[in-house]
C-alpha cells in the first residue's frame, strides 16, 4: 500500500506524484484500486464536526517495477511502469522521448512475443521487474504512414505557435517563460544567489510607469527568441501522383510525398510498406523506381538526415527544446482564442490541408466505423458503473472526454453550417428555418421558426432559448440521476448567427415530434401529458433542484401532474431510454422583467421601477441566485424557531400559570420579529439552533416523542418562511407560475398563490441582498450594447465583405475620424453576369451592403438606445471619445472586450484611436472571426470534494491535513481532467500559498509556475485569474532571492492590469504596493516611492482616507522615506497612519503601539541628523560628526510587509493562546453548521507582527 490519505491530524509526509505522472495522464496515480465503502470516499463525508474522528480515505495501490527498453540504434535504457498502466502507455511514452520520438509503427516484444496493445501490465505472463523490452518496427500500412507523417510534422512544428494563434487543435499561448527567461526549478539556468543585488537593472518600461498614458498592444505578445522555428524543410507535403496506381500497389507503395529541403533540393519519396525511400519522379514525370543510391529506412526522419544536412543538424536541435515545460505544449480540454495575433507567414502544410478537406476530426479515422455516434458515447459514459471511487473516476474521465471531443465536433460543424459548407436537411424551406446534420450532431438557428416563441418575444426569445436551455441541462447533469438522460448540448455564437448543436436521439428523425413527446408540452402548455416513469425520474430531481411537484390543465380541462415546466419534454428514444429535453425554464422567472397583469410587486421592487417590460419572458433566475435565497430563508428559518423555543423556555421557567392565561405559541411568531436575540449572548442563541436543528430531525423521523408545542414551533417557522412542508425546512419553485398560456386547477388555487408570493419575495431579495454587492461596469455595458447591434450588422454581410465590415464597425465604434467609409468588395472582382435567379444563400436580409452606410453617430446613438432598451442605463456621451472621457474608459480596453465578446481577431500593433484624419482600422488588421462557444463543464466530484475538505481543513488552521487532501485532489482532479484544466490551476495555486506557508519555498515555486502556465493556456494571457498568479509567482520569486524575476512577473502584471483595466482600479494598489516593497528591497527608492504612493492615492480613492489599508500604505512610504533619510515627510506620513490606527483600533491596540513606536525612533533620527547638520554649518569640514544610521531594508522585513499586504499572516501565540483559538474554532464551527452559512470563516485580518520567542502558529486567508 502507498498511501494513506486522511481526514483527521497525525499524518506525517505530504504525498507529491511526479511529474512525469503527471504528464501522461499514466503512472502511479492513475491506478486507484480498492477504497472502503461509500461513505468513506468523500462523496458523503461526515460533516466536520458531526463525530470527533474524522473518516479516513485509504487509497491503495500496487508498486511501480522498472523495464528495460531495446529500440534500434540507441542504448538500451530503464523505464519505471505501473501494472495498471496499457502496453499503448509505453507506446506513447516512447513516441515522446527525444532519442525515439521519430518512431510511431513498432511494437513491443517480451521474449519474441508481440504484446497487446491494449493489455494491462499485470495480465502480461513473465513480465517483471528488469524484464528486457524490444522494440521492433512493423510493416506500414497506409493508415500507420499516414500518422508516421503527421507525427512527424507535429514534431517539426512543436516550436510553431501558429496553431495557438489560429486556435486549432487545442493549442494555445503561453509567455511566462519570456519573463522568468526559461525554468524557475534548480533546472534555471539562472544562479539562486540574491547577492549580486548591484547588477539588477529594475527600471521597468516607461509604459508601466503610474501615470503613463501609453497602452502599447504589442507588448500583449512579446516574440519568443524560441520562436523563430527552426526551418528544417521548405516543404513537406502530400504528392500529386497519389494514390498509388494499381501495379504500384501490388509493389508495396502506400502513397508518394513532395519535399524541398532548406538546400533547395526537390525530392519525391515513397513510403512503402518496408519504410521511405527516394523515388525518380519529379513534378511532372511520374517514374516511382528508387533512386540511386537507394537508401530505405523505416523512420522518415532518419531519411531526410541522409538527404539534406541542415535538417539533420536542425532537427536534432528542435528534439532538444521539445524539453520546454510540458505544461506549455499539452492540448488543452477546449479550445483557447486569441483575439491579437502577429502577422504570421502562410507556410505549406500537408495535414493542415487535408484535415480541412476532411469530415472527420484530427485522428478520428483511427476509430472503427468512421464517424461518431456522439448520442450513444455520451449516454453510455454515463452509464457506466460508480459504486465506488476507482469506477467513479473511470466514469467522470470517460463523461470528460466525450464532452470535450463533442464539443469541438460541434464547434467544427457550426461554423461550417453558417460558412455554407453543409448541405440543410430541408433545403426547399426560407434559409432561417433550415436545419442541419452534420457528422451525428444536429444544428439549428437561433430563430422564431413557425412562431414557436411568439408569446415569449419571437426571435429575441429564440435567441436567448438556447443558453437557458444549456443551463437546464448542465444542472440536469449535475444532479446526474440513473436513468434520465439529457442531450449533447452546445451553443455557438459565429459570424452574427447563434447555433445550437445537439446529439440525436435515436429514432427521432423518422416520426412526428408529436407522437414523440410522451410528457410535457409541445405547444407551451396548451396541450400538456404526463407519465409515470417520467414523474418518478423527475422526482428525484425536484430537491437538488427546487422544483415544485405540480397540477396543470390541459386544453380538455384535465388535471395533469408536472414535476417540471410544461415545455420540458420527455421522449422515449428508439434505444428505451429516457431524454429529456427543452430545458429553458429549469429556473424561476424573474419577476423584476415579467410585468403580469393584477400583481403587484414588493415595496422594494416598486421603489427602484420595477417591473420593468423586456424584451422577451424568459428571463429566469440564476441557479446562484436561487441557492442564495433558499440559504438566506434557512437562516431565517432557524432563527424563528430558535427564538420562540427560548421564548417557550423562558416562559416555563416563569411559570405554569402565565401558560394557562393563554399565552399560547401564537404569540411567539409575533415577537419573532424582534431584532435577533435581544439578550445579544450568542451562546445562548447557538444551543437554541442546535435544539432546532435536533428538533426538525426528530420530527422528520416522525417517531411521534415529540411534544405538540415543539411541532408548532417548527410549523410556524415553515410557514413563516415559506416552505412546502411544515414539519421541515424545505422550499421549491414551481417553474410555471406566471407562464403566459399556463392554467392550475381550482384545487390548487391556495398552492398557487404561496408560490407566486415566493417567486415576488425571491424578486425583492435580488434587488435589496444580492444586487447591492455587485458594480456596474461601464465599460461591459457599452460592449454588451455593441455585440447586440454587430450581431445584426454580421448577419448581413456576406463572406467576401467579412474583414472590410469588421474593420468599418470598429472604426464606428472606436476610432476618433468622423467619417470612416467602408470598402466594398472590389469591383474587379464583382462578375458582372450576376444569375437573377440565384437564391440568396446568404441568411439575412436581402440587400448585402446597408452595413457601408453605418456612421458612428449613427453607431453611439444605437449603443446609448440599446443600453437605455436592454439594461435601463442612460449613457451620457455621443462617441467613442466622450465615453473614454466622461467614463473614464481606455479605447484599447474596449477593443479586447468587444473582440472577446465576438470572436474577432485583429492584428497585434499599435493602434492609434485618436487620429482625426484616418480611420483607425483597416480591412488588413482583420486577421480571423472565430466562434464563440458555451458548453457544459463535467466535473470531478470527488476530486472536489477532497478540495472542498482541504480548504476547510486549512482555514481551521491544520496545514498539514489541509495540504495532504490538496494534494490528493490534485492526483484525482488529474485523473479526470488530464493534466490542464481550470480546476487543476486553482489546486496548485492553493498548494503552493501552503507551501509558502510552511516554509517550503522552492516547491511553492514550482507549484506556482505550474499554475501560472496553466492560467495562461487555459483561461487567457491576460485573464484576470493569469494576472494574479502573476504576482503569487512574484512573491514566491522574492521569497527564493530570484529579484530581478519577482520584478519582471510584477511588471508584466501591471502591463496586464492596464491593458484589461486601466491604472483605476481597486487591485491596481495591491500591485503597486508589491512593486513598491519590493523596489525598497533593492535600494530603488524614487521609483518605489512613485508606485507605494500610486498605491496610497488608489486605496484612499476605493476604501476611504481614513481605511485600515491607507494606514498601511502610509507606513510602506514612510520606511521608503526613512531610508532616504527625508525624516520630516517620513513622520508626515507615519503620524497619518497613526492617527487612523487610533481612532480605528484605539490606543492599545497593538498597531497603534507600533506605529508610535516607529514615530518615537523616527523623531529620535530627525533630531540627530538635525545635530549633525548643525555642526557641519558650524564648523565647517572639520566638525566632529557622528555616524548616521542609514539603514537599507533588510530582505526579511521587505518580506514581512509582503506577507502582510498579500494576507499571509504569521500570529504569535502562546501555547495557551492555541488552546484557546482551537476551542473558539470548533465553537465558531458548530454555529456555523447549524446555520448552514457555509461561508467559510475568514482569517481574521488584523496583521500582527511576530514577537521574539513566542511560537508562531501561520494562518491562511485564502483568496
Amino acid at each position: 500500500m502507498q498511501r494513506v490519505a486522511k481526514g483527521g491530524q497525525g499524518r506525517e509526509s505530504c504525498w507529491h506524484p511526479s511529474g512525469v505522472a503527471l504528464m501522461n495522464g499514466s503512472g502511479p496515480h492513475d491506478s486507484l484500486k480498492g477504497d472502503k465503502d461509500a461513505k468513506q470516499n468523500g462523496h458523503e463525508e461526515a460533516e466536520p464536526g458531526e463525530d470527533g474522528n474524522d473518516q479516513e480515505v485509504i487509497v491503495i495501490q500496487d508498486t511501480g517495477f522498472t523495464v528495460k527498453i531495446c529500440a534500434p540504434g540507441i542504448e538500451p535504457f530503464s523505464l519505471q511502469v505501473s501494472p495498471q498502466e496499457m502496453v499503448q502507455e509505453i507506446h506513447q511514452v516512447l513516441m515522446d522521448r527525444e532519442d525515439t520520438c521519430h518512431r510511431t509503427c513498432f511494437s513491443l516484444q517480451l521474449d519474441g512475443n508481440v504484446l497487446d496493445n491494449f493489455a494491462e501490465l499485470k495480465t502480461i505472463e513473465g513480465l517483471q521487474e528488469g524484464s528486457l523490452l524490444k522494440v521492433v518496427e512493423e510493416p506500414y500500412t497506409v493508415r500507420e504512414a499516414r500518422i508516421h507523417v503527421r507525427h512527424i510534422r507535429d514534431l517539426l512544428k512543436s516550436l510553431d505557435p501558429s496553431d495557438a494563434f489560429n486556435g486549432v487543435d487545442c493549442n494555445s499561448l503561453s509567455f511566462l517563460s519570456v519573463f522568468t527567461e526559461g525554468d524557475l526549478g534548480d533546472s534555471g539556468k539562472r544562479k539562486k544567489k540574491g547577492t549580486e543585488m548591484e547588477q539588477i537593472d529594475c527600471t521597468p518600461p516607461e509604459h508601466i510607469l503610474p501615470g503613463s498614458k501609453e497602452r502599447p498592444l504589442c507588448a500583449l505578445q512579446p516574440q519568443n527568441r524560441d520562436w523563430k522555428p527552426l526551418q528544417c524543410l521548405k516543404v513537406l507535403t502530400m504528392s500529386g501522383w497519389n494514390p498509388p496506381p494499381g501495379n504500384r500497389k501490388m509493389h508495396g507503395d502506400l502513397m508518394y510525398l513532395y519535399v524541398i529541403t532548406v538546400e533547395d533540393r526537390h525530392v519525391s519519396i515513397t513510403a512503402s510498406t518496408r519504410g521511405f525511400y527516394l523515388n525518380q519522379s519529379t513534378a511532372y514525370n511520374f517514374n516511382p523506381k528508387p533512386a540511386n543510391p537507394s537508401f530505405l529506412s523505416h523512420s522518415l526522419v532518419e531519411l531526410l538526415n541522409q538527404i539534406s544536412p541542415t535538417f539533420k543538424k536542425t532537427f536534432c536541435a528542435a528534439e532538444e527544446t521539445v524539453a520546454r515545460h510540458p505544461f506549455e505544449r499539452i492540448a488543452t480540454p477546449f479550445q483557447v482564442y486569441s483575439w491579437t495575433a502577429p502577422q504570421a507567414e502562410h507556410a505549406m502544410d500537408c495535414v493542415r490541408a487535408e484535415d480541412a478537406y476532411t469530415s472527420r476530426l484530427g485522428y478520428e479515422e483511427h476509430i472503427p466505423g468512421q464517424t461518431r455516434d456522439w448520442n450513444e458515447e455520451l449516454q453510455t459514459t454515463r452509464e457506466l458503473p460508480r459504486k465506488n471511487l476507482p469506477e467513479r473516476l473511470l466514469r467522470e474521465r470517460a463523461i470528460f472526454k466525450v464532452h470535450s471531443d463533442f464539443t469541438a465536433a460541434a464547434t467544427r460543424g457550426a461554423m461550417a453550417v453558417i460558412d455554407g459548407n453543409v448541405m440543410a436537411i430541408n433545403p426547399s424551406e426560407e434559409t432561417k428555418m433550415q436545419m442541419f446534420i452534420w457528422n451525428n450532431i444536429f444544428f439549428s438557428l437561433g430563430f422564431d421558426v413557425r412562431d414557436h416563441y411568439k408569446d415569449f418575444g419571437g426571435d429575441v426569445a429564440a435567441y436567448v432559448a438556447p443558453t437557458n436551455d444549456l443551463n437546464g441541462v448542465r444542472t440536469y447533469n449535475a444532479v446526474d440521476v440513473e436513468g434520465l438522460y439529457t442531450l449533447g448540448t452546445v451553443v455557438v455564437d459565429y459570424r452574427g448567427y447563434r447555433v445550437t448543436a445537439q446529439s440525436i436521439i435515436p429514432g427521432i428523425l423518422e416520426r412526428e415530434q408529436e407522437q414523440s413527446v410522451i410528457y410535457g408540452s409541445i405547444d407551451f402548455g396548451k396541450t400538456v401529458v404526463s407519465h409515470p416513469k417520467y414523474l418518478e425520474l423527475l422526482e428525484k430531481t425536484s430537491r437538488p433542484l427546487k422544483i415544485q411537484k405540480h397540477k396543470v390543465l390541459n386544453d380538455k380541462n384535465e388535471e395533469v401532474e408536472l414535476c417540471s415546466s410544461v415545455e420540458c419534454k420527455g421522449i422515449i428514444g428508439n434505444d428505451g431510454r429516457h431524454y429529456i429535453l427543452d430545458l429553458l425554464r429549469t429556473f424561476p422567472p424573474d419577476l423584476n422583467f415579467l410585468p403580469v397583469e393584477g400583481e403587484e410587486m414588493p415595496e422594494e421592487c416598486k421603489k427602484m421601477g420595477f417591473p420593468k417590460q423586456h424584451r422577451h419572458k424568459l428571463c429566469c433566475l440564476r441557479q446562484e441566485l436561487v441557492d442564495a435565497f433558499v440559504e438566506h430563508r434557512y437562516l431565517l428559518f432557524m432563527k424563528l424557531a430558535a427564538l420562540q423555543l427560548m421564548q417557550q423556555k423562558a416562559n416555563k421557567q416563569e411559570s405554569s400559570a402565565a401558560l394557562e392565561n393563554g399565552a399560547s405559541a401564537e404569540n411567539g411568531t409575533a415577537d419573532s420579529e424582534r431584532p435577533e436575540s435581544e439578550d445579544g449572548k450568542i451562546e445562548d442563541s447557538v444551543t437554541g439552533l442546535d435544539q432546532v436543528k435536533e428538533l426538525a430531525e426528530t420530527i422528520a423521523s416522525d417517531d411521534g416523542t415529540v411534544d405538540p408545542k415543539s411541532r408548532e414551533v417548527i410549523r410556524n417557522a415553515c410557514k413563516a418562511v415559506g416552505s412546502i412542508s411544515d414539519t421541515s425546512f424545505d422550499i421549491r419553485f414551481n417553474p410555471d407560475i406566471f407562464s403566459p398560456g399556463v392554467r392550475f386547477p381550482e384545487s390548487s388555487r391556495e398552492e398557487v398563490q404561496d408560490q407566486k408570493q415566493l417567486l415576488k419575495d425571491a424578486a425583492a431579495f435580488l434587488l435589496s441582498c444580492q444586487i447591492p454587492g455587485l458594480k456596474i461596469g461601464i465599460s461591459e455595458l457599452i460592449t454588451r450594447s455593441a455585440k447586440h447591434i454587430f450581431k445584426t450588422y454580421l448577419q448581413g454581410v456576406e463572406l467576401s465583405g467579412l474583414s472590410a465590415a469588421i474593420s468599418h464597425f470598429l472604426n464606428c465604434f472606436l476610432s476618433s475620424f468622423p467619417n470612416p467609409i467602408a470598402h466594398l468588395p472590389a469591383d474587379e472582382l464583382v462578375s458582372k453576369k450576376r444569375n437573377k435567379k440565384r437564391k440568396n444563400r446568404n441568411l439575412g436580409n436581402a440587400d448585402n451592403t446597408a452595413w457601408a452606410s453605418m456612421t458612428p453617430q449613427e453607431l453611439w446613438k444605437n449603443i446609448c438606445s440599446e443600453a437605455k432598451n436592454y439594461f435601463d442605463f442612460s449613457l451620457e456621451c455621443e462617441n467613442a471619445d466622450q465615453a473614454a472621457e466622461v467614463y473614464n474608459l481606455q479605447k484599447i480596453t474596449l477593443l479586447r472586450e468587444i473582440s472577446l465578446k465576438t470572436g474577432v481577431q485583429i492584428l497585434l500593433k499599435e493602434y492609434n484611436f485618436d487620429n482625426r484624419h484616418k480611420p483607425t482600422f483597416t480591412e488588413e488588421d482583420i486577421l480571423n472571426i472565430f466562434p464563440v462557444v458555451k458548453h457544459v463543464n463535467p466535473k470531478a466530484s470527488d476530486a472536489f470534494h477532497f478540495f472542498q475538505s482541504g480548504q476547510a481543513k486549512v482555514q481551521q488552521g491544520f496545514l498539514k491535513e489541509g495540504c495532504e487532501l490538496i494534494n490528493e485532489a490534485l492526483n484525482l482532479f488529474n485523473n479526470v481532467y488530464g493534466a490542464m484544466h481550470v480546476e487543476i490551476c486553482a489546486c496548485l495555486r492553493l498548494l503552493a500559498r501552503l507551501n509558502y506557508i510552511m516554509g517550503d519555498y522552492s516547491e511553492a515555486l514550482s507549484n506556482q509556475q505550474k499554475a501560472v502556465l496553466m492560467s495562461e493556456r487555459v483561461l487567457g494571457i491576460e485573464h484576470p485569474n493569469t494576472i494574479q498568479e502573476y504576482m503569487h509567482l512574484a512573491l514566491y520569486c522574492f521569497a527564493n532571492s530570484q529579484l530581478s524575476t519577482a520584478l519582471n512577473l510584477l511588471y508584466r502584471a501591471r502591463y496586464l492590469m492596464l491593458l484589461v483595466f486601466g491604472e483605476d482600479h481597486p487591485e491596481m494598489a495591491l500591485l503597486d504596493n508589491n512593486i513598491g516593497l519590493v523596489l525598497h528591497g533593492v535600494m530603488e527608492y524614487d521609483l518605489s516611492l512613485r508606485f507605494l504612493e500610486n498605491a496610497l492615492a488608489i486605496s484612499s480613492k476605493y476604501h476611504g482616507s481614513k481605511s485600515l489599508k491607507v494606514a498601511l500604505s502610509h507606513h510602506l512610504v514612510a520606511r521608503v522615506y526613512e531610508s532616504k533619510a527625508e525624516f520630516r515627510s517620513a513622520l508626515q506620513h507615519e503620524k497619518e497612519g497613526y492617527t487612523i490606527y487610533k481612532n480605528q483600533l484605539g490606543e492599545h491596540h497593538e498597531k497603534t503601539k507600533e506605529s508610535s513606536e516607529y514615530l518615537k525612533y523616527l523623531t529620535q533620527q530627525a533630531v540627530a541628523l538635525q545635530r549633525t547638520m548643525n555642526e557641519i554649518y558650524k564648523n565647517g569640514s572639520n566638525a566632529n560628526i557622528m555616524p548616521l544610521k542609514f539603514t537599507a531594508p533588510s530582505m526579511a522585513s521587505v518580506l514581512e510587509q509582503l506577507n502582510i499586504i498579500n494576507g499571509i499572516l504569521f500570529i504569535p501565540l502562546s501555547q495557551k493562546d492555541l488552546e484557546n483559538l482551537k476551542a473558539e474554532v470548533q465553537r465558531r464551527q458548530q454555529l456555523q453548521e447549524s446555520m448552514k452559512s457555509g461561508e467559510q470563516l475568514e482569517a481574521e485580518d488584523k496583521a500582527v507582527e511576530e514577537k521574539d520567542a513566542e511560537p508562531s502558529m501561520p494562518s491562511a486567508a485564502i483568496p
